[in-house]
């Protein structure tokens, strides 16, 4: 029987490393509430995300709200609907309306230009997402964020280790979430962080995630509970050591990808901004065959059916959940409805072989060859 090949697989260490980072754990008992792999793990992503502080959170969804809560913003956020529910999620959760934005339709992310024409009297930030690892146009977002007195929030869950211009993503804008799922390039099984600038906040989204105590006797003001806890730290501390070790094997893989789909004429491949050094998180394609009867749904149901898990990422758009499709049109981001009907994200991680990668590809090609051969 064909081995299943996953969408992802989470990197993992070798069994005794890990053993060896929690072993002090059955010494000291102390299981969460930031204990000292807490503390370390925070000091090695400050280091590799080159960023002056991070605080750890249970996942990144809660390091996201926590953002939001923190800032203290009340009315609307231009965000964009081609995003992982989270996004979303996090801004109506915390009482603020989301505005959608269109996206790039080459870099999938954000429409910078689209931006400044949702702005109204009830705008505080702009909420952009780094998509698939490639980074959204971070000196026009700042620049109109400035101009008008705004708050800048980096969805940055596809972006761990990803640099511009030789500078940490985590360093951009106002504050930066990043997630450590176990499906992400980097993972400490579930995790998430946050990375910011500003004075004070570190000490405030420490307070939140803690309940807002502030000691044994006082508690602040109404938080949450969203701790790291010990065991997903000292994995944390394990993956960061191989991280780009990791990096560098999916880079592989996408480069096979690139040079074996590049010549099918009705796939779009993905495209970088320039002068970013890519981590290499997903490869999506947008399979653009519809007027010669192929579907984005036809290959997916092609190499599902070979047991190749590929996945719609992202469709539908969020603005199109039942929750949210009564308060919005999503014919007002034609883009990202186009978008999101024709993209696949095929399998990509450090141990995928080329073999396998060379088998998705020669599936793909021979479904759509007689595009070639018109």
């Amino acid at each position: 029987m064909t081995k299943i090949i996953q969408v992802t697989e989470s990197s993992m260490p070798l069994l005794d490393e890990y053993v060896s980072e929690i072993a002090e754990l059955w010494d000291t008992h102390w299981l969460t509430n930031m204990g000292t792999k807490h503390q370390e793990f925070e000091k090695e992503l400050c280091k590799y995300l080159q960023v002056p502080w991070a605080s750890l959170f249970v996942n990144g969804h809660q390091a996201l709200e926590c953002i939001l809560e923190t800032l203290e913003l009340r009315g609307e956020i231009i965000t964009t609907p081609f995003t992982f529910a989270s996004t979303t999620h996090a801004i109506a959760r915390k009482g603020l309306r989301p505005v959608f934005c269109d996206i790039d339709p080459h870099y999938y992310t954000i429409d910078e230009k689209k931006i400044e024409n949702l702005i109204t009297d009830n705008t505080c930030a702009i909420l952009p997402v780094h998509v698939y690892g490639n980074i959204c146009a971070t000196e026009e977002i700042q620049s109109i964020a400035e101009k008008y007195n705004l708050k800048v929030i980096y969805d940055a869950a596809h972006a761990f280790g990803v640099k511009k211009n030789n500078q940490g993503i985590g360093s951009f804008g106002d504050a930066n979430m990043f997630s450590f799922h176990a499906t992400k390039v980097f993972n400490s099984i579930e995790g998430g962080a946050v990375t910011s600038s500003i004075d004070g906040l570190y000490e405030k989204l420490s307070q939140w995630k803690n309940f807002g105590i502030i000691d044994q006797e006082n508690v602040e003001f109404i938080g949450g509970n969203a701790k790291m806890n010990e065991f997903c730290a000292a994995m944390g501390l394990c993956n960061i050591r191989h991280i780009e070790k990791d990096i560098s094997l999916r880079k592989r893989v996408f480069e096979r990808y690139q040079s074996n789909l590049a010549s099918i004429p009705s796939i779009q491949l993905p495209k970088a901004r320039p002068n970013i050094s890519s981590n290499y998180a997903y490869f999506p394609i947008l399979v653009k065959n519809e007027e010669r009867g192929i579907s984005r749904d036809d290959v997916y149901s092609a190499l599902f059916d070979r047991g190749i898990r590929v996945r719609k990422y992202f469709f539908p758009l969020t603005s199109d959940y039942a929750c949210y499709r009564d308060l919005f049109d999503s014919g007002e981001t034609p883009i990202a409805q186009k978008v999101a009907s024709q993209v696949l994200t095929l399998p990509i991680y450090a141990t995928l072989s080329l073999d396998n990668v060379d088998r998705i590809c020669c599936i793909i090609s021979g479904l759509l060859a007689n595009e070639k051969e018109s």
